[in-house]
């Protein structure tokens, strides 16, 4: 699926065609109204009201802040405790378990404060989003950001279970119970974003969506640290995301469209119009991308919507509704048997390209 490019050169997108102009962009994502699929996921880019702003005016449908973690939240707490209850012995030893509290570039009350003021500068949807992996400490915190204004709220339970102790039932029962404890405190949507590590992710989706949540966002990036072999320490690895990383949640968007009734959300490997348009076409409501414009600046965004109007026009398709979902298995009797015959077709496909060279 080839995607047109814009003229090279262009200053900024120009309409075609009347039919571009009554195009419908809109799309309904965990009860909120979207101007268009393309939203700007958690990052620092959206560190300050002014940035969260400039996002809006350069052309995203939505913000998902910078993640506040559950760390911060704790020692936060513990600092104001303490405060109270001056002298306790095991003060400064509790805080060495915690990052130094410079490590974090925003504090909790400061997170709250860009929410307000980014609410108040914006007409787009502002998702708040907090990072853990329990429900402790998580609920008086949601609730301050839905005082705060936010229009809903993300859940990236950012976690890997190392106990081998316990189960698989155990790790899914400690996100539902997160998902179940925060719904009960707010009233604005919840989204989880989720890793695809579950051994049967299909059954987990729908229980997480029984359990009310009003999203999900496939897939979250676990952060794989690398070795020092000299200096034998471990060492943090960031790399940005790529196209080819959309198949894992396109297959599960494709998969789940029409199973659940939470929104889908995609969030990997979105760099052009071409990825717009598979996670669309697989299932999803809201398309978010950070990679893309750390790379290539916020004026992509207006890029990528330029080309995703070129593409539908070309395509005659009048509104991102008729899109969505025209590629999902939700019409297909036995979407195993489905996923069978394409594994056998890409194997056999591998072996006819061997063949040749040989």
């Amino acid at each position: 699926m080839e995607i047109p490019a814009a003229a090279a050169g262009a200053e900024s997108p120009r309409r075609t065609s009347e039919r571009e102009l009554t195009m419908d962009m809109r799309t309904t994502y965990m009860g909120l109204e979207l101007k268009h699929p393309l939203a700007a996921s958690a990052s620092p880019l959206s560190e300050s009201p002014e940035k969260i702003k400039r996002l809006e005016d350069a052309g995203a449908s939505a913000v998902v802040l910078f993640s506040i973690f559950e760390e911060q939240l704790r020692q936060e707490a513990a600092v104001l405790d303490y405060a109270l209850e001056a002298g306790a012995d095991s003060f400064a030893e509790s805080l060495s378990y915690f990052p130094r509290r410079e490590d974090y570039a925003v504090k909790p009350d400061r997170y709250l404060e860009i929410i307000a003021k980014a609410t108040d500068a914006c007409d787009i949807p502002i998702i708040g989003s907090l990072n853990g992996m329990t429900n402790e400490g998580w609920i008086a915190y949601a609730k301050q950001i839905e005082e705060a204004g936010a229009h809903g709220l993300e859940l990236n339970i950012y976690w890997t279970p190392t106990d081998p102790r316990m189960t698989a039932s155990d790790v899914e029962q400690r996100y539902l119970d997160i998902v179940t404890a925060v719904k009960a405190a707010v009233k604005i949507p919840v989204a989880v974003k989720l890793s695809p590590f579950f051994s049967s992710f299909a059954n987990f989706a729908m229980r997480l969506d029984q359990a009310g949540a009003d999203a999900l966002v496939l897939f979250n990036r676990f952060y794989q640290p690398d070795f020092n072999i000299e200096e034998r320490e471990v060492r943090p690895h960031l790399s940005l995301s790529a196209p080819y990383e959309v198949r894992l949640p396109l297959m599960w968007i494709a998969i789940l469209r029409g199973r659940v009734k939470a929104s889908l959300g995609a969030t990997r490997g979105v760099h052009s119009s071409t990825e717009i348009v598979k996670y669309v076409m697989a299932g999803a409501d809201a398309v978010f991308t950070t990679s893309a414009l750390l790379q290539n600046g916020l004026a992509h965004i207006g890029q990528m919507l330029w080309d995703l109007r070129s593409w539908m026009e070309v395509h005659e398709y009048e509104s991102i509704r008729q899109m969505k979902g025209c590629m999902s298995q939700q019409h297909v009797e036995d979407p195993t048997a489905f996923e069978r015959a394409n594994y056998i077709k890409t194997i056999e496909s591998y072996k006819a390209v061997l063949r040749a060279g040989i």
